[in-house]
């Protein structure tokens, strides 16, 4: 259910030369990426794939997500978005919107990857930012509190996909944009 408090969100415009932007999430099989402020699996190799995604990237996420993670991952820039202005850590640059994260990030010139959570995925969406989507499928379903929204089908569509078998298989997808 939409929270009354959101505000819209216009669309960003993109120009050449602007870094790959990538969303990369692991969700379960009814949508769920969190509970509370944790993962609710733990799977093996799953992890590893996020990090091999991500590194030397630039990663955006919200507050919420980065609180979870505790701290900046080696190898990779971290932007936090946060409603709160006041809000700093150490080792990271903090925001209080996606544009102003992706005007950082992209100054950078690596590629730019939004990481979470649910809120942060569902704006990134909206904006219609994003070129290429990871999603990963936890072959499970579980209780949480947090969704990953639904994927536009109409704009991406699956190029690559890898099935793992682990303690609890998952699903590798990557998307890419087919349409503007």
């Amino acid at each position: 259910m939409p929270n009354i408090d959101e505000k819209p969100v216009d669309k960003l415009t993109k120009t050449p030369g602007m870094p790959t932007v990538t969303i990369i999430a692991a969700r379960a099989q009814n949508h769920v990426i969190g509970r509370g402020d944790e993962i609710p699996w733990r799977v093996k190799g799953e992890q590893k794939l996020f990090k091999e995604l991500t590194m030397g990237g630039c990663m955006i996420m919200g507050r919420k997500t980065f609180e979870s993670i505790g701290r900046p991952l080696p190898g990779r820039d971290t932007i936090i978005v946060s409603r709160n202005a006041a809000f700093r850590h150490e080792g990271c640059e903090c925001v209080t919107d996606i544009p102003a994260a992706l005007k950082l990030a992209n100054a950078k010139g690596v590629p730019v990857h939004i990481v979470g959570g649910g809120e942060i995925y569902r704006q990134a969406l909206e904006l219609d930012i994003a070129d290429v989507l990871h999603i990963t499928t936890i072959e499970t379903e579980v209780e949480g509190d947090v969704y990953f929204p639904q994927i536009p089908a109409a704009i991406f569509s699956v190029v690559e996909e890898q099935k793992y078998q682990s303690n609890i298989d998952y699903l590798y997808q990557r998307y890419e944009r087919t349409a503007k």
